[in-house]
């Protein structure tokens, strides 16, 4: 199995956020977006995918976490938890 990397982002009104399929970040104005990229460094680039955005003033926090696990479509998803 390969290792794959999500996001858990904190926002503003406490609501948490699960980014899959995500290896990227970056802010751009006033949203800060999760991209999937198509290198090895993950650097964000013109071929990087926009998985997810949201109003960098509403977000509290971002905390990248790491699996063994590979999604069994291979989509990036978003789930909203608790």
């Amino acid at each position: 199995m390969a290792a794959t990397t999500s996001y858990t982002v904190t926002l503003r009104d406490r609501t948490v956020e699960q980014i899959h399929g995500a290896d990227a970040y970056a802010t751009e104005r006033t949203l800060t977006t999760f991209f999937r990229t198509a290198n090895a460094r993950g650097a964000v680039d013109c071929w990087s995918v926009a998985v997810a955005s949201f109003r960098t003033d509403e977000i509290l926090s971002i905390r990248r976490c790491e699996s063994d696990s590979v999604a069994l479509d291979g989509r990036p998803t978003l789930t909203a938890v608790g």
